[in-house]
């Protein structure tokens, strides 16, 4: 019987034994679970910090440019900076309502456009900016 006894007994430590390791595998999963939103509160307000920062013009736009007999219809014939350039023909465009129902990124030319863009019909607000800039000097 005392054989009986010891071997009852020694199950009976290993299962007391197996649950201690369990139970410091929880608690060490659940004290980095803690730190992890600690991690990510501070990089927030770096993001937030960023954008308060404000953006310099680039030069190259600022400049004053001659437009072309042909663009000088559309825009005046004083020097102007390209984005000012820009700025005048959407208004003309808005103006005379060229830019297509549809597809909204499309613009028909009218005959003073059309000198513009080099004879083309319909441009889209890309190439705008592109056969613009060839008038441009």
């Amino acid at each position: 019987m005392a054989t009986a006894k010891k071997a009852a007994k020694k199950p009976a430590a290993k299962k007391t034994a197996a649950k201690k390791p369990a139970a410091k595998k929880s608690a060490a999963k659940k004290a980095p679970a803690k730190k992890a939103p600690a991690k990510k509160a501070p990089a927030k307000k770096v993001a937030a910090k960023k954008p308060a920062a404000k953006r310099k013009p680039n030069a190259a736009f600022m400049k004053a440019m001659t437009p072309s007999s042909t663009l000088a219809a559309v825009v005046g014939a004083i020097p102007l900076p390209r984005t000012e350039v820009t700025k005048k023909i959407w208004d003309y465009i808005k103006k005379n309502k060229l830019q297509d129902a549809v597809n909204k990124r499309l613009i028909n030319a009218d005959d003073k456009l059309k000198a513009v863009f080099g004879g083309k019909g319909k441009v889209s607000m890309f190439e705008m900016t592109k056969l613009v800039s060839n008038h441009l000097k």
